[in-house]
């Protein structure tokens, strides 16, 4: 039998950014100040990230990349050119919430805002490009964090659905994918960025948590049905953050571990796609004392407006041990995982795993029975530019070729359905978790460091021609 080399036809290629890591542009046009704005990098930033340390507007000492990043918001034009020149089908964005509602509470929205993203919609479809566009990517208005304390707050679903019935009106017939919560497991693991959350000494962090979890389950809900009753083209994914959390070894106590981390995972994805709280989380809810409070529409919600797909994001597996004396953890990002001697790792310690993206892949296809995206993959890693700008990047080429090989193993050996594939930070951006430009994945160059210094200036590095390639063949160039 010849292995087949081409994806499925339509299959949609494309890149991917959030708003808080690339427009910059932090007080354009009427926007209003937000969580990303005021995470700086350094030190304090992971404390800030999980809530335990309050930082609600910018101090002296710091740097905050998010300000500027790489000031998308006024090259945008050049940008997504750059994507139109590489073949991109596909492009997925996030609205910075605070550009349409600077404070998030207010009954109408900023016109400006509105206006920017219909603008870049509209660019980006003069090159055949579709928006795939994540409401909330790690992004809360400042304002409705201090004065309602973020998504612990039930109020939170009006100005959400506010956000989302304003987004839905404005954009039918620019957008029609949608993903309500970029990662939303991460708030159990950042929930200053995932929430808004911060915490007070001697609060019941788990129970704040979930409590916000509810909130942003329900809002989810609420936008997948409006989205489905103001344009019935509207497709609504949910996003997690996946990587299969393998045993440490075959002892039954570590196969436990595993599945036990996975379901803290795939608890959300549980609720969003099936409708409903599973008996694991109400169980272990009971043993550790939480209560969720949730009204019987909350409930009806979830069950009667699932999602149209799943999406995630996916950069290495994981592994995980029930025996509390293994404790040597990879470097990750905020994932912590024990180091899994079978694989190599990037520079920041991240496992390379393209067979991990296949079993994940089935896992989730096994379990939900929908259409997938993947919204994230790609190799964070320091780059050399030459004089021009090029960069010589084999070791990103390398990496996404073999995860493009799992990919079409799973559809084409395995069956699974899989809609797209959008690799991260298509245009090097601001870490999300370290805060530095020194950390890229793009195709494309941007001349910015870590202090903020540089051109920005853009240049394409070997790695553009090698996914042009890619695209133009449906992954057939891919041997």
């Amino acid at each position: 039998m010849t292995e087949k080399l081409t994806f499925p036809d339509g299959f949609l290629w494309g890149g991917a950014t959030a708003a808080n890591q690339c427009e910059g542009a932090y007080d354009a046009d009427g926007r209003g100040l937000a969580n990303v704005d005021v995470v700086p990098i350094g030190e304090d930033r992971m404390a800030i990230i999980t809530g335990k340390k309050k930082m609600f507007d910018f101090e002296d000492g710091y740097f905050y990349p998010a300000k500027e990043a790489i000031d998308m918001y006024h090259r945008f034009k050049e940008d997504i050119a750059l994507f139109g020149e590489m073949g991109f089908k596909t492009y997925r964005l996030s609205i910075a919430w605070s550009r349409i509602f600077p404070k998030g509470d207010e009954q109408e929205p900023n016109e400006a805002g509105l206006k920017f993203y219909e603008d870049l919609f509209k660019e980006c479809h003069k090159y055949g490009i579709e928006p795939l566009v994540t409401i909330t990517h790690f992004d809360c208005p400042m304002h409705l964090i201090e004065q309602y304390g973020g998504w612990r707050n039930r109020l939170m679903l009006e100005f959400y659905e506010r956000l989302c019935r304003t987004l839905f009106t404005r954009y039918k017939g620019l957008v029609k994918y949608w993903l309500t919560f970029n990662e939303i497991n991460m708030i159990l693991h950042a929930p200053f960025m995932g929430a808004g959350l911060c915490f007070e000494e001697g609060e019941n962090e788990e129970q704040v948590k979930y409590q916000a979890a509810h909130h942003e389950l329900v809002a989810s809900a609420i936008a997948t049905k409006l989205a489905h009753e103001i344009d019935p083209e509207n497709k609504v994914g949910c996003m997690l953050a996946a990587g299969q959390n393998y045993p440490n070894t075959c002892h039954p106590r570590d196969v436990w571990a595993g599945m036990e981390e996975d379901r803290k995972n795939y608890f959300f994805i549980d609720v969003q796609a099936r409708g409903e709280y599973p008996n694991y989380a109400k169980k272990a809810w009971e043993r550790e004392g939480i209560t969720v409070e949730m009204t019987e529409e909350d409930l009806q919600l979830l069950k009667e407006h699932t999602v149209d797909f799943i999406s995630f994001s996916y950069y290495s597996s994981r592994v995980a041990s029930g025996d509390p004396k293994v404790n040597e953890l990879t470097e990750g990002n905020i994932f912590a995982s024990l180091k899994n001697p079978y694989l190599e790792a990037s520079e920041w310690g991240w496992q390379i795993d393209p067979l991990g993206l296949r079993i994940t892949l089935n896992t989730i296809w096994d379990r939900y029975q929908k259409p997938m995206f993947i919204v994230e993959n790609g190799l964070g890693a320091v780059d050399n530019p030459d004089e021009d700008g090029y960069v010589a990047d084999d070791y990103r080429i390398d990496y996404l070729a073999a995860h493009v090989k799992a990919m079409r193993e799973a559809i084409n050996e395995d069956g699974v359905v899989l809609w797209g594939y959008t690799t991260w930070g298509c245009i090097d951006l601001v870490s999300a978790g370290t805060g530095e430009m020194k950390k890229r994945y793009g195709f494309i160059y941007v001349d910015r460091d870590n202090e903020g210094k540089g051109t920005l200036k853009r240049s394409k590095k070997k790695s553009f021609d090698w996914y042009k390639e890619v695209i133009a063949t449906n992954g057939a160039s891919v041997k």
